[in-house]
């Protein structure tokens, strides 16, 4: 795999969450966040992308969330449970993806708001199509994911070196 084919990283943020009495690191999916999680896994497997890796934070109703959408997949990517994904600001979510191996082309993270919509606005210094435009309108709900293109090595990811090339959210 050669750097200078573009890469894909996945911007999705977990489902809905309920809100029991527990720690918020400890909250479980909704109902409807289980059946969105799914969705999402549904549309990222109608892509055709092979994923060579997914992060995923460390939080219960993350964990539930890539295991409900990664069940939908043909095949599974290495996943790896990062507990820095969890309450990251965009800057500490580039500086982990700078530490991605040169040889996964295609990433799928798997965290939380604000730092996945500031990551997605932060780092596509240009977008295709109308993905901007309704990003911006629908924000960045529960189970929504981005999808931006660079190229280069992971270490040279920063703002402005991504295009956005979709967008998705459950209601779409």
């Amino acid at each position: 795999m050669s750097v200078a084919e573009p890469r894909r990283i996945v911007l999705f943020r977990h489902a809905k969450a309920d809100w029991p009495p527990v720690s918020d690191h400890e909250r479980p999916l909704a109902e409807r966040g289980r059946l969105d999680a799914a969705a999402a896994g549904r549309k990222l497997a109608d892509t055709g992308v092979a994923f060579d890796l997914a992060l995923c934070s460390t939080a219960v109703r993350t964990r539930e969330t890539w295991k409900l959408a990664v069940h939908e997949f043909p095949k599974r990517p290495k996943t790896v449970y990062e507990e820095r994904i969890y309450e990251a600001s965009p800057g500490e979510l580039i500086a982990l993806l700078n530490e991605t191996p040169d040889d996964a082309q295609n990433v799928l993270l798997i965290g939380h708001n604000p730092g996945v919509q500031g990551l997605a606005d932060i780092l596509a210094g240009v977008s295709e199509g109308d993905a901007r435009e309704r990003m911006t309108r629908r924000g960045f709900p529960a189970a929504a994911f981005a999808v931006l293109t660079f190229t280069g090595p992971w270490k040279s990811l920063e703002p402005g070196t991504a295009t956005l090339v979709d967008y998705w959210a459950p209601t779409e």
